[in-house]
């Protein structure tokens, strides 16, 4: 398996980073039994946690998508691993941005992290 298939992985998995952060480590009233109800009432920063959380299952599809269908065309491999890799580094540090309330970097982040998107469909229509 390549490494953009290995962080296509890591894009599934990185919601789950902000949803934990949100709902666990101390967080008052979390009942698992509701937690749609309780994330709903949620302020300051586990609340954006929970955006970020929403955010980076938004940002899966189209990042998939990409990887998957740039490995299908035989789109350079060295290009499409640098691209995937810092898509997820960017999504990491987007929620960072998201909890840390930096909206003007976090919107910045967000748009280097789409341009690996649009890189990667890039790759995919120069090679195929």
């Amino acid at each position: 398996m390549t490494l953009g298939y290995w962080m296509v992985l890591a894009a599934a998995l990185l919601p789950f980073v902000f949803a934990g952060a949100a709902k666990f480590g101390g967080g008052p009233g979390f009942d698992n039994r509701t937690p749609r109800a309780y994330l709903a009432a949620l302020e300051g920063w586990r609340q954006r946690a929970n955006w970020a959380q929403q955010n980076q299952f938004e940002a899966f599809p189209p990042f998939a998508a990409a990887v998957i269908i740039a490995h299908q065309v035989g789109a350079a491999q060295g290009a499409v691993d640098t691209l995937a890799v810092l898509f997820i580094l960017l999504r990491l540090l987007y929620g960072l941005c998201y909890i840390g309330d930096r909206p003007g970097l976090r919107s910045l982040v967000w748009m280097a992290a789409f341009a690996c998107i649009l890189g990667l469909f890039i790759a995919a229509g120069v090679a195929g």
